[in-house]
C-alpha cells in the first residue's frame, strides 16, 4: 500500500526520473522527485473554485455589514442632529427671563396656557406645586448656538 492506503502504480513511475534525484520540471510528475519532497497531486478546480468563492462571499459580507452599520451610526447623527436643531427652534420662541449660558443645564416646560417655558429649575426639584403643564427635556446650551437634549420629558420635541 502507498500513501493514505492508496496504491501506488509502479508502472508509471518513471525511473529514470527518480534515479537523478531531481527533475526540471518537477510538478509535471505525480510523486515526490526528492528524499523528502512533498506529495503531489493534481487540485480539482471545482473545489479550488468553490472555496475562493466561499471566502470571497464570507469577505465582502463582513464589508458590507460594516458599511451597513456606518450607514446606521451616520444616520442616528443625523437623527440627532435634527432633534437637537427642532428643540432649539423651540427653544428660541419659548418665553426666558433670564440670558441662557453656553455649557450650562436648562428645563424646558409647557405652561397651561400651551407657551414653553426654559426654567433653570429641574422637574425634581419642584415638588408637588410645579407650575408647569409638562416636563419636555432637560437641554444644555452648545457654543454653536444649539441645544443638546440630555433627557427627554412626557412631552414631545
Amino acid at each position: 500500500m502507498g500513501v493514505a492506503g492508496k496504491k501506488v502504480d509502479v508502472d508509471k513511475i518513471d525511473m529514470e526520473k527518480m534515479a537523478e534525484m531531481t527533475t526540471p520540471n518537477p510538478g509535471t510528475i505525480e510523486f515526490p522527485h526528492s528524499v523528502g519532497g512533498a506529495m503531489i497531486k493534481p487540485e480539482d478546480k471545482g473545489k479550488i473554485k468553490g472555496r475562493s468563492l466561499s471566502a470571497m462571499y464570507e469577505q465582502t459580507d463582513m464589508d458590507m455589514k460594516q458599511i451597513y452599520d456606518q450607514m446606521q451610526f451616520l444616520a442616528q447623527q443625523a437623527k440627532t442632529i435634527k432633534d437637537r436643531v427642532d428643540v432649539s427652534e423651540r427653544i428660541y420662541q419659548a418665553q426666558m427671563s433670564f440670558q441662557p449660558l453656553i455649557g450650562k443645564i436648562y428645563h424646558l416646560y409647557t405652561k397651561k396656557d400651551n407657551m414653553d417655558t426654559l426654567s433653570l429649575i429641574g422637574p425634581k426639584e419642584w415638588g408637588r406645586s410645579t407650575p408647569f403643564e409638562q416636563y419636555i427635556a432637560t437641554v444644555k446650551l452648545m457654543a454653536d448656538h444649539t441645544w443638546d437634549i440630555l433627557e427627554k420629558g412626557q412631552g414631545e420635541i
